[in-house]
C-alpha cells in the first residue's frame, strides 16, 4: 500500500475554537496559500470570516495534505 500527497491536494484548515470538530477548510497549495477567485461567493466570504475572527471564534489555520491510498 502506497500513501501518495499530490501538490494539488492541500486544504488549510481552521478550528472552532468553541465547538470539537468543527471547522472551516478551503483548498490551498502546499504553503497554505488559498485562490481566492477561485472559492465560490459563499467559500470566500467564510475563508475571509475565518482569517478575521482567528484567535477569536477560530484557531490558527494549518495546512493539511489529502492523502490518497493506491
Amino acid at each position: 500500500m502506497t500513501t501518495l500527497v499530490c501538490a494539488d491536494n492541500f486544504q488549510v484548515r481552521f478550528d472552532d475554537l468553541f465547538h470539537a470538530g468543527r471547522c472551516l477548510s478551503f483548498p490551498c497549495d502546499a504553503q497554505g496559500l488559498v485562490d481566492i477567485d477561485a472559492l465560490s461567493e459563499r467559500a470566500r466570504e467564510n475563508y475571509l470570516y475565518a482569517r478575521a475572527m482567528m484567535g477569536r471564534e477560530y484557531a490558527a489555520p494549518v495546512v493539511h495534505g489529502l492523502a490518497f491510498v493506491a
